[in-house]
């Protein structure tokens, strides 16, 4: 008998932690702008690290979106599932447009050079410190796309102990500010809107960051909330959810795991991003 009620509970468990792990949530933001002049869907993916959800492109596709945004770590640091995410990836492609940044872990990737050219080459637009405009129905949307210095394990203690050296993006963000359009940073990093001191990217002038990395804190506890994030540690402050007015930062909890492997209480997700036309009385 222990040895039946020992087998149910592994199994209950495994099923328990798959939904855990893969039970996508959708999550709906709406922001009214003055640079829109009707509705723009953005759909927000981030951290990926190199797992496939076959379900996500038609699921994606439902949602209708003018541009699909990706944060970064699509790949992870071990090139896992390269070709099949490059397939993947130009599944999204024949959705809407594609604007991608890196994450720390394609950084690490010996040949990330050749692994950016792929993705260009599947259609992706990939931002290297770099700005685009994407021109919809709804109006201009124009993209910063930071590649930060943030990939190597010793960033992580240097960050820790406060002697980290932060890319200076001021030239990048003065450039940024005299665009037209509905004003978007992508940032791998949510930290670095306001926790990086006198570089913190929120005293620009900007409409919305959008960023991953946090994977929403891993373990989400009742009462407590997320547990731990790299680069925030214990309790982070910008695990998921958004943060401000204007400039907004929204986290994404992200879609696949690093080296833990396991989520609770924190389901992987697709943040929807609605930007409308801003009202006279708003």
């Amino acid at each position: 008998m222990i040895y039946f009620l020992l087998l149910l509970f592994v199994l209950l468990l495994a099923v328990f932690l798959y939904y855990q792990n893969n039970k996508l949530d959708i999550t709906r933001y709406k922001i009214r702008s003055a640079d829109i002049d009707s509705k723009v869907k953005i759909v927000h993916l981030s951290d990926f690290h190199s797992k496939v959800i076959n379900k996500l492109p038609a699921t994606v596709k439902r949602l209708n979106p003018d541009i699909i945004v990706i944060t970064g770590d699509y790949i992870n640091d071990k090139g896992k599932n390269e070709d099949k995410m490059l397939a993947f990836g130009r599944q999204l492609t024949e959705i809407a447009t594609v604007v991608y940044i890196t994450g720390n872990h394609e950084r690490r990737l010996d040949n990330f050079e050749e692994i950016m050219d792929k993705l260009s080459g599947i259609g992706f637009t990939v931002l290297l410190d770099g700005i685009t405009q994407t021109e919809t129905e709804g109006g201009l949307v124009t993209f910063l796309g930071l590649d930060e210095n943030q990939a190597d394990f010793e960033d992580y203690k240097a960050r820790k102990e406060g002697r980290f050296e932060y890319k200076d993006v001021a030239p990048l963000f003065r450039q940024f500010e005299k665009k037209k359009g509905f004003k978007i940073v992508l940032s791998h990093f949510p930290e670095n809107f306001e926790q990086i001191k006198e570089m913190n990217y929120a005293q620009y002038d900007f409409d919305l960051q959008l960023s991953g990395h946090a994977h929403g804190g891993q373990f989400v506890l009742p009462f407590i909330g997320p547990v731990f994030s790299p680069g925030q540690g214990i309790f982070p402050k910008y695990a998921k959810g958004s943060y401000g007015t204007r400039p907004m930062l929204i986290v994404s909890r992200g879609l696949g795991n690093a080296e833990f492997p396991f989520r609770l209480f924190n389901h992987p997700e697709i943040n929807v991003i609605t930007l409308t036309r801003k009202l006279s009385e708003d």
